[in-house]
């Protein structure tokens, strides 16, 4: 269900990841782990901003056996996110990959009316995360 391709010292549960996935869709995503600076290059390059993020999703153009699309994190996002909010790396990387999965699906919080964070809300809570992505994203 997922192609990983883990570029830092992460480790990732790959099999949770997996479940999240296989509850939104069936078809297979790309899931990319990198650095601060690879990330921000893939940002400057395919939307035109020059910095970091955490996230980024690229769906595919639908057709027979094509993957969903790829979800690229950045390893420090991780990390530092997991440390200030005082939970696991494992809940942040599981809390990225839903945000990145939801866009990959259509989902937009910049011009839905909320559907997606209601969509974050409810794998949050099917899955026991923490309710951090909620909370910091609202507004």
């Amino acid at each position: 269900m997922i192609e990983l391709e883990n570029n830092t010292s992460l480790n990732i549960d790959e099999d949770f990841l997996s479940q999240i996935a296989s509850s939104m869709t069936d078809k297979h995503i790309e899931l990319i782990i990198t650095n601060d600076i690879e990330i921000q290059e893939i940002n400057k390059q395919y939307r035109g901003i020059d910095k970091s993020t955490d996230v980024l999703s690229f769906p595919y153009e639908e057709m027979p056996m094509a993957l969903l699309g790829s979800i690229v994190i950045s390893d420090s996002h991780v990390i530092d996110k997991a440390k200030e909010l005082g939970h696991s790396e494992d809940d942040e990387l599981a809390l990225l990959f839903i945000h990145g999965l939801l866009h990959l699906l259509g989902y937009d919080h910049e011009v839905d009316n909320g559907e997606m964070r209601l969509k974050e809300e409810e794998l949050i809570n099917q899955f026991n995360l923490p309710q951090s992505l909620i909370i910091r994203t609202q507004g």
